[in-house]
Parts: structure tokens; sequence; C-alpha cells
């Protein structure tokens, strides 16, 4: 069932978007910055509002607010210049689990939504990530199709531009 895209050149590295099977697709990305600086790129507001919405995609992230527990929820607002009014992305935070995993919930369409997984681990000084999500069912994740997880090439780029300039910062 696993079919993918993988994505690299010589200045980043390889990203794949696969959907692994009728509910599931899974994003993988080795990142140049220990777990500690990837987990809290992915948990601190004022650091994931610079990566997370892809820059050639035109949107804008009005509001990012993000109570980073197990138990928190999150709430982000986007607007698209082709949608009429901002979009509303919003869970609860199943687990958290600092700095190696990252669960939550994605519950903006009413119905029992996606449950998206990210795990952080430590490879040879960089951090191998993993960013799962799980559909209630096939129909779902065909109605989703996997434009949020090809978008993750291109914000992934941008997580890497953000780790380099703090990194340069130390």
């Amino acid at each position: 069932m696993a079919s993918g895209t993988d994505v690299e050149s010589a200045s980043r590295p390889r990203a794949t978007v696969q959907r692994i099977s009728d509910l599931e697709t899974l994003v993988t990305r080795m990142v140049n910055a220990p777990p500690r600086l990837v987990f809290d790129a992915w948990t601190r507001p004022e650091l994931f509002r610079q990566w997370w919405i892809p820059r050639s995609m035109g949107m804008t992230l009005h509001s990012c607010e993000m109570d980073v527990r197990t138990g928190g929820s999150y709430r982000l607002v986007i607007g698209h210049p082709a949608a009429p009014e901002p979009m509303a992305f919003f869970g609860t935070y199943v687990e958290v689990t600092p700095p190696s995993r990252l669960v939550w919930t994605n519950d903006e369409n009413g119905a029992p939504g996606s449950v998206t997984t990210v795990t952080f681990e430590e490879r040879n000084g960089g951090t191998w990530v993993e960013v799962r999500e799980r559909h209630a069912s096939k129909e779902a994740l065909d109605a989703a199709g996997t434009g949020a997880a090809e978008a993750m090439v291109e914000t992934f780029a941008q997580l890497d531009e953000l780790l380099a300039a703090a990194q340069d910062r130390r």
C-alpha cells in the first residue's frame, strides 16, 4: 500500500511523504539539530509560527495558541488569499514527552478527526523526525489527501533555516 515521494537536493536532506495504509500518512526527515532544539521548534509558539506555514502557498498564520502539555490544546487560525474567511485548526495534545514525542488530535471537522504523532530520534547529532497522521477511516484520508503532508517538505526546509539561525547565535 505504501506509495510516496522523495524530495532531495544537494542543499537539503531528503523528505519522504508516503501513504502507508488506508488510514495513515507518514512524513520522514532528517534535521540537522539535536532533538531538544527540534522539539522546542514544534512546541514553542514563538518558534513554531516562524516555520510551520509554507511560504510559497501565500498563507498567513493569524494566530497561534499552544498549551503544549498532555491534555492541553492548540488553535491555529490560518488565512489564504483564495479563502473568504480564515480557517481554524485545533485539537488536544494527547501525549507530550520532551524531547522525543508529541501526539495531538485534529478536531476541526467535528467528526472523529485524525491523530498526528511526531517522534524525534537522535541520530549522529541530528534528529530523525517522523510525522504520522492517522485518520478514522479510508474515506477520511481520501478526502484529506496528502496535500498537507506534501506541504511539510517546504515547512521542513523552513525549519532548517530557523534551526541553523538559532545554532549560529549560540
